[in-house]
Protein backbone atom coordinates (compact mmCIF):
# COMPACT_ATOMS: atom_id res chain seq x y z
CA UNK A 1 0.00 0.00 0.00
CA UNK A 2 2.83 2.41 0.84
CA UNK A 3 4.34 2.00 -2.64
CA UNK A 4 0.97 2.84 -4.19
CA UNK A 5 0.65 5.92 -1.97
CA UNK A 6 4.11 7.11 -2.99
CA UNK A 7 3.28 6.66 -6.67
CA UNK A 8 0.06 8.67 -6.26
CA UNK A 9 1.89 11.43 -4.37
CA UNK A 10 4.45 11.61 -7.19
CA UNK A 11 1.60 11.81 -9.70
CA UNK A 12 0.04 14.65 -7.71
CA UNK A 13 3.29 16.61 -7.69
CA UNK A 14 3.58 16.09 -11.44
CA UNK A 15 0.05 17.42 -11.98
CA UNK A 16 0.75 20.42 -9.77
CA UNK A 17 3.84 21.24 -11.82
CA UNK A 18 1.94 20.86 -15.12
CA UNK A 19 -0.90 23.10 -13.92
CA UNK A 20 1.63 25.90 -13.42
CA UNK A 21 2.85 25.77 -17.02
CA UNK A 22 1.91 28.82 -19.16
CA UNK A 23 0.19 26.71 -21.83
CA UNK A 24 -1.75 24.53 -19.39
CA UNK A 25 -5.12 26.05 -20.29
CA UNK A 26 -4.54 26.08 -24.05
CA UNK A 27 -6.68 22.93 -24.23
CA UNK A 28 -9.59 23.60 -21.79
CA UNK A 29 -11.02 20.07 -21.88
CA UNK A 30 -7.65 18.47 -21.19
CA UNK A 31 -6.94 21.03 -18.45
CA UNK A 32 -10.29 20.32 -16.79
CA UNK A 33 -9.61 16.57 -16.86
CA UNK A 34 -6.16 16.99 -15.30
CA UNK A 35 -7.49 19.33 -12.63
CA UNK A 36 -10.19 16.81 -11.70
CA UNK A 37 -7.51 14.14 -11.42
CA UNK A 38 -5.41 16.47 -9.25
CA UNK A 39 -8.38 17.25 -6.99
CA UNK A 40 -9.18 13.54 -6.64
CA UNK A 41 -5.61 12.83 -5.51
CA UNK A 42 -5.45 15.71 -3.03
CA UNK A 43 -7.18 13.93 -0.09
CA UNK A 44 -4.80 10.97 -0.49
CA UNK A 45 -1.76 13.28 -0.50
CA UNK A 46 -3.00 15.18 2.57
CA UNK A 47 -3.60 11.94 4.47
CA UNK A 48 -0.17 10.61 3.44
CA UNK A 49 1.51 13.81 4.67
CA UNK A 50 -0.34 13.56 7.98
CA UNK A 51 0.73 9.92 8.25
CA UNK A 52 4.37 10.88 7.73
CA UNK A 53 4.09 13.52 10.49
CA UNK A 54 2.52 11.01 12.88
CA UNK A 55 5.29 8.47 12.23
CA UNK A 56 7.92 11.17 12.71
CA UNK A 57 6.33 12.15 16.05
CA UNK A 58 6.34 8.49 17.12
CA UNK A 59 10.03 8.07 16.29
CA UNK A 60 11.00 11.32 18.02
CA UNK A 61 9.00 10.50 21.15
CA UNK A 62 10.45 6.99 21.31
CA UNK A 63 13.97 8.38 21.08
CA UNK A 64 13.38 10.90 23.90
CA UNK A 65 11.87 8.28 26.23
CA UNK A 66 15.42 7.35 27.23
CA UNK A 67 15.44 10.52 29.36
CA UNK A 68 13.66 9.64 32.68
CA UNK A 69 12.43 13.22 33.11
CA UNK A 70 10.73 13.20 29.69
CA UNK A 71 9.54 9.61 29.67
CA UNK A 72 5.95 10.23 30.86
CA UNK A 73 5.39 13.18 28.53
CA UNK A 74 6.94 11.35 25.58
CA UNK A 75 4.83 8.26 26.29
CA UNK A 76 1.68 10.38 25.94
CA UNK A 77 2.98 11.91 22.71
CA UNK A 78 3.89 8.47 21.37
CA UNK A 79 0.45 7.03 22.21
CA UNK A 80 -1.38 9.95 20.56
CA UNK A 81 0.78 9.75 17.44
CA UNK A 82 0.26 5.98 17.25
CA UNK A 83 -3.53 6.41 17.42
CA UNK A 84 -3.33 9.04 14.68
CA UNK A 85 -1.22 6.73 12.55
CA UNK A 86 -3.72 3.87 12.87
CA UNK A 87 -6.64 6.15 12.01
CA UNK A 88 -4.79 7.57 8.99
CA UNK A 89 -3.86 4.11 7.72
CA UNK A 90 -7.54 3.13 7.85
CA UNK A 91 -8.51 6.38 6.10
CA UNK A 92 -5.96 5.75 3.36
CA UNK A 93 -7.24 2.20 2.86
CA UNK A 94 -10.69 3.67 2.19
CA UNK A 95 -9.34 6.44 -0.06
CA UNK A 96 -7.47 3.84 -2.12
CA UNK A 97 -10.58 1.76 -2.75
CA UNK A 98 -11.58 1.81 -6.44
CA UNK A 99 -14.01 4.66 -7.06
CA UNK A 100 -17.30 4.16 -8.81
CA UNK A 101 -16.58 5.71 -12.22
CA UNK A 102 -20.09 7.19 -12.23
CA UNK A 103 -19.79 8.99 -8.88
CA UNK A 104 -19.09 12.40 -10.43
CA UNK A 105 -22.08 12.24 -12.79
CA UNK A 106 -25.42 13.96 -12.55
CA UNK A 107 -28.38 11.67 -11.91
CA UNK A 108 -31.78 10.82 -13.30
CA UNK A 109 -34.28 10.18 -10.51
CA UNK A 110 -37.58 8.38 -11.05
CA UNK A 111 -40.28 8.42 -8.37
CA UNK A 112 -43.43 6.30 -8.65
CA UNK A 113 -46.39 5.95 -6.31
CA UNK A 114 -46.59 2.37 -5.01
CA UNK A 115 -49.00 0.66 -2.61
CA UNK A 116 -51.59 2.95 -1.06
CA UNK A 117 -53.59 4.63 -3.80
CA UNK A 118 -53.87 8.42 -3.57
CA UNK A 119 -51.86 8.53 -0.33
CA UNK A 120 -48.90 6.87 -2.11
CA UNK A 121 -49.12 9.58 -4.80
CA UNK A 122 -49.11 12.30 -2.13
CA UNK A 123 -46.07 10.63 -0.53
CA UNK A 124 -44.33 10.50 -3.93
CA UNK A 125 -44.88 14.27 -4.14
CA UNK A 126 -43.33 14.64 -0.66
CA UNK A 127 -40.27 12.70 -1.84
CA UNK A 128 -39.96 14.88 -4.95
CA UNK A 129 -40.06 17.97 -2.72
CA UNK A 130 -37.49 16.43 -0.34
CA UNK A 131 -35.00 15.70 -3.12
CA UNK A 132 -35.56 19.13 -4.70
CA UNK A 133 -34.73 20.79 -1.37
CA UNK A 134 -31.69 18.55 -0.89
CA UNK A 135 -30.50 19.52 -4.37
CA UNK A 136 -30.78 23.19 -3.41
CA UNK A 137 -28.65 22.54 -0.30
CA UNK A 138 -26.02 20.83 -2.47
CA UNK A 139 -26.01 23.53 -5.14
CA UNK A 140 -27.46 21.22 -7.79
CA UNK A 141 -30.13 22.19 -10.29
CA UNK A 142 -33.37 20.29 -10.88
CA UNK A 143 -34.35 19.62 -14.50
CA UNK A 144 -37.87 18.23 -14.79
CA UNK A 145 -38.48 15.61 -17.48
CA UNK A 146 -41.85 14.04 -16.76
CA UNK A 147 -44.33 14.96 -14.03
CA UNK A 148 -47.75 13.31 -13.86
CA UNK A 149 -49.98 14.84 -11.16
CA UNK A 150 -53.17 13.55 -9.56
CA UNK A 151 -56.23 15.68 -8.87
CA UNK A 152 -55.34 16.00 -5.16
CA UNK A 153 -51.79 17.20 -5.82
CA UNK A 154 -50.06 13.85 -5.62
CA UNK A 155 -47.62 12.44 -8.15
CA UNK A 156 -48.21 9.26 -10.13
CA UNK A 157 -44.71 9.54 -11.58
CA UNK A 158 -41.93 12.12 -11.56
CA UNK A 159 -38.76 11.89 -13.63
CA UNK A 160 -36.11 14.57 -13.20
CA UNK A 161 -32.38 15.22 -13.48
CA UNK A 162 -30.27 16.50 -10.60
CA UNK A 163 -27.44 18.33 -12.34
CA UNK A 164 -24.27 18.66 -10.31
CA UNK A 165 -20.84 17.10 -9.94
CA UNK A 166 -20.93 14.23 -7.48
CA UNK A 167 -24.72 13.91 -7.49
CA UNK A 168 -24.62 10.17 -8.18
CA UNK A 169 -22.12 9.57 -5.35
CA UNK A 170 -24.70 10.93 -2.89
CA UNK A 171 -28.00 9.97 -4.47
CA UNK A 172 -27.25 6.35 -5.42
CA UNK A 173 -28.20 5.21 -1.91
CA UNK A 174 -31.78 6.46 -2.40
CA UNK A 175 -32.82 3.68 -4.80
CA UNK A 176 -35.48 1.40 -3.38
CA UNK A 177 -38.88 1.35 -1.71
CA UNK A 178 -39.68 4.18 0.69
CA UNK A 179 -42.51 3.55 3.17
CA UNK A 180 -44.64 6.18 4.91
CA UNK A 181 -46.84 5.80 7.97
CA UNK A 182 -49.17 8.74 8.57
CA UNK A 183 -52.81 9.82 8.80
CA UNK A 184 -53.93 10.84 5.30
CA UNK A 185 -55.77 14.13 4.85
CA UNK A 186 -58.65 12.13 3.38
CA UNK A 187 -58.89 9.88 6.50
CA UNK A 188 -61.82 11.01 8.67
CA UNK A 189 -61.28 8.41 11.38
CA UNK A 190 -57.71 9.43 12.22
CA UNK A 191 -56.24 6.01 11.37
CA UNK A 192 -52.58 5.67 10.41
CA UNK A 193 -52.15 4.32 6.88
CA UNK A 194 -49.05 2.66 5.43
CA UNK A 195 -48.14 3.49 1.83
CA UNK A 196 -45.08 3.21 -0.37
CA UNK A 197 -43.34 4.93 -3.23
CA UNK A 198 -40.42 3.65 -5.28
CA UNK A 199 -37.30 5.59 -6.17
CA UNK A 200 -34.78 4.69 -8.89
CA UNK A 201 -31.52 6.60 -9.33
CA UNK A 202 -29.48 6.30 -12.54
CA UNK A 203 -26.19 7.99 -13.48
CA UNK A 204 -26.97 10.35 -16.34
CA UNK A 205 -25.54 9.24 -19.67
CA UNK A 206 -25.35 11.21 -22.86
CA UNK A 207 -26.54 9.46 -25.99
CA UNK A 208 -22.94 9.36 -27.22
CA UNK A 209 -21.89 7.32 -24.16
CA UNK A 210 -24.17 4.44 -25.12
CA UNK A 211 -24.55 2.94 -28.58
CA UNK A 212 -28.23 3.12 -29.55
CA UNK A 213 -29.38 1.90 -32.96
CA UNK A 214 -31.96 4.38 -34.32
CA UNK A 215 -33.80 1.48 -35.95
CA UNK A 216 -34.48 0.04 -32.49
CA UNK A 217 -36.45 3.11 -31.39
CA UNK A 218 -40.14 3.78 -31.97
CA UNK A 219 -41.14 7.40 -31.37
CA UNK A 220 -44.66 8.48 -30.44
CA UNK A 221 -45.90 12.02 -29.93
CA UNK A 222 -48.86 13.08 -27.82
CA UNK A 223 -50.34 16.12 -26.16
CA UNK A 224 -48.95 17.14 -22.78
CA UNK A 225 -51.22 16.79 -19.77
CA UNK A 226 -51.44 18.53 -16.43
CA UNK A 227 -50.79 22.08 -15.32
CA UNK A 228 -48.77 24.19 -17.72
CA UNK A 229 -50.76 27.14 -19.06
CA UNK A 230 -52.20 27.65 -22.50
CA UNK A 231 -49.52 25.63 -24.29
CA UNK A 232 -50.56 22.38 -22.62
CA UNK A 233 -52.93 20.17 -24.65
CA UNK A 234 -52.81 22.42 -27.75
CA UNK A 235 -49.82 20.86 -29.50
CA UNK A 236 -48.47 17.32 -29.67
CA UNK A 237 -45.10 18.23 -28.23
CA UNK A 238 -44.74 15.44 -25.67
CA UNK A 239 -42.56 12.53 -26.77
CA UNK A 240 -42.57 8.84 -25.88
CA UNK A 241 -39.72 6.57 -27.00
CA UNK A 242 -39.96 2.79 -27.04
CA UNK A 243 -36.72 0.81 -27.20
CA UNK A 244 -37.98 -2.30 -28.97
CA UNK A 245 -35.18 -4.79 -28.03
CA UNK A 246 -35.48 -4.12 -24.28
CA UNK A 247 -39.08 -2.91 -24.04
CA UNK A 248 -37.98 0.22 -22.16
CA UNK A 249 -40.42 3.12 -22.48
CA UNK A 250 -39.44 6.71 -21.63
CA UNK A 251 -41.42 9.90 -22.03
CA UNK A 252 -40.97 13.64 -21.58
CA UNK A 253 -43.56 16.38 -21.76
CA UNK A 254 -42.02 19.27 -19.83
CA UNK A 255 -40.43 21.12 -22.78
CA UNK A 256 -42.33 23.13 -25.39
CA UNK A 257 -40.95 21.39 -28.48
CA UNK A 258 -40.75 17.81 -29.71
CA UNK A 259 -37.04 18.26 -30.38
CA UNK A 260 -36.27 19.22 -26.77
CA UNK A 261 -38.47 16.49 -25.33
CA UNK A 262 -36.92 13.88 -27.64
CA UNK A 263 -33.42 14.97 -26.59
CA UNK A 264 -34.29 14.49 -22.93
CA UNK A 265 -35.88 11.10 -23.70
CA UNK A 266 -32.69 9.96 -25.41
CA UNK A 267 -30.64 10.91 -22.34
CA UNK A 268 -33.00 8.96 -20.11
CA UNK A 269 -32.97 5.97 -22.45
CA UNK A 270 -29.16 5.98 -22.60
CA UNK A 271 -29.00 5.96 -18.79
CA UNK A 272 -31.46 3.08 -18.51
CA UNK A 273 -29.62 0.96 -21.08
CA UNK A 274 -26.30 1.70 -19.37
CA UNK A 275 -27.73 0.61 -16.01
CA UNK A 276 -29.05 -2.64 -17.50
CA UNK A 277 -25.61 -3.44 -18.88
CA UNK A 278 -23.91 -2.56 -15.60
CA UNK A 279 -26.28 -4.79 -13.64
CA UNK A 280 -25.67 -7.61 -16.13
CA UNK A 281 -21.93 -7.34 -15.57
CA UNK A 282 -22.41 -7.14 -11.79
CA UNK A 283 -24.56 -10.27 -11.86
CA UNK A 284 -21.81 -12.18 -13.64
CA UNK A 285 -19.40 -11.34 -10.83
CA UNK A 286 -21.68 -11.81 -7.83
CA UNK A 287 -24.12 -14.39 -9.14
CA UNK A 288 -26.95 -12.11 -8.04
CA UNK A 289 -29.06 -9.71 -10.00
CA UNK A 290 -29.71 -6.51 -8.08
CA UNK A 291 -33.08 -4.82 -8.36
CA UNK A 292 -33.41 -1.15 -7.56
CA UNK A 293 -37.02 -0.83 -6.58
CA UNK A 294 -38.58 -4.29 -6.21
CA UNK A 295 -42.35 -4.48 -6.62
CA UNK A 296 -43.32 -1.66 -4.29
CA UNK A 297 -44.76 -4.01 -1.66
CA UNK A 298 -44.63 -2.81 1.96
CA UNK A 299 -42.10 -5.42 3.13
CA UNK A 300 -39.47 -4.41 0.55
CA UNK A 301 -38.69 -1.06 2.09
CA UNK A 302 -35.30 0.57 2.58
CA UNK A 303 -36.58 3.46 4.71
CA UNK A 304 -39.67 4.24 6.80
CA UNK A 305 -41.04 7.73 7.45
CA UNK A 306 -43.27 7.53 10.54
CA UNK A 307 -45.06 10.86 10.97
CA UNK A 308 -47.02 10.13 14.19
CA UNK A 309 -43.74 9.30 15.97
CA UNK A 310 -41.73 11.96 14.13
CA UNK A 311 -39.05 9.49 13.09
CA UNK A 312 -37.23 8.32 9.98
CA UNK A 313 -35.58 4.88 10.01
CA UNK A 314 -33.17 3.61 7.37
CA UNK A 315 -33.34 -0.17 7.67
CA UNK A 316 -30.06 -0.84 5.85
CA UNK A 317 -27.92 0.73 8.57
CA UNK A 318 -30.44 0.62 11.46
CA UNK A 319 -30.34 4.41 11.76
CA UNK A 320 -33.32 6.20 13.32
CA UNK A 321 -33.62 10.00 13.45
CA UNK A 322 -36.35 11.77 15.40
CA UNK A 323 -36.51 14.86 13.19
CA UNK A 324 -38.75 13.90 10.33
CA UNK A 325 -39.64 17.52 9.44
CA UNK A 326 -35.98 18.40 8.83
CA UNK A 327 -35.48 15.26 6.71
CA UNK A 328 -38.56 16.00 4.60
CA UNK A 329 -37.14 19.51 4.12
CA UNK A 330 -34.05 18.00 2.47
CA UNK A 331 -31.72 17.49 5.45
CA UNK A 332 -30.47 14.11 4.24
CA UNK A 333 -26.73 14.33 4.90
CA UNK A 334 -26.69 12.34 8.16
CA UNK A 335 -28.54 9.44 6.52
CA UNK A 336 -26.50 9.50 3.31
CA UNK A 337 -23.22 9.81 5.25
CA UNK A 338 -24.11 6.72 7.30
CA UNK A 339 -24.94 4.76 4.15
CA UNK A 340 -21.71 5.87 2.44
CA UNK A 341 -19.66 4.87 5.51
CA UNK A 342 -21.31 1.44 5.62
CA UNK A 343 -20.68 0.98 1.91
CA UNK A 344 -17.00 1.88 2.35
CA UNK A 345 -16.65 -0.54 5.27
CA UNK A 346 -18.21 -3.35 3.24
CA UNK A 347 -15.95 -2.69 0.25
CA UNK A 348 -12.90 -2.51 2.50
CA UNK A 349 -13.87 -5.86 4.05
CA UNK A 350 -14.27 -7.46 0.62
CA UNK A 351 -10.93 -6.10 -0.59
CA UNK A 352 -8.94 -7.76 2.19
Amino acid sequence: MLEKIKALCDKYEELCARSEQPDFYSDPKRAAKLLREKNDLEPIVQAAQALARAESDMAEAQELMADPELKELCQQTFTQAKQQREALLEKLQILLLPRDPDDDKSVIVEIRGGVGGEESALFAHSLFRMYSMYAARMGWTVELMNYNETELGGVKEADFILNGRGAYARMKYESGVHRVQRVPETESGGRVHTSTATVAVLPEMEEVDVQINPADIEMQVFRSSGAGGQHINKTSSAVRLIHKPSGIVVSCQEERSQVQNREKCMRMLASKLYEIERERLDSQVTGLRRSQVGTGMRNERIRTYNFPQGRVTDHRVNLTLYRIDAVMDGDLDEIINALATADQAERLKNSQ
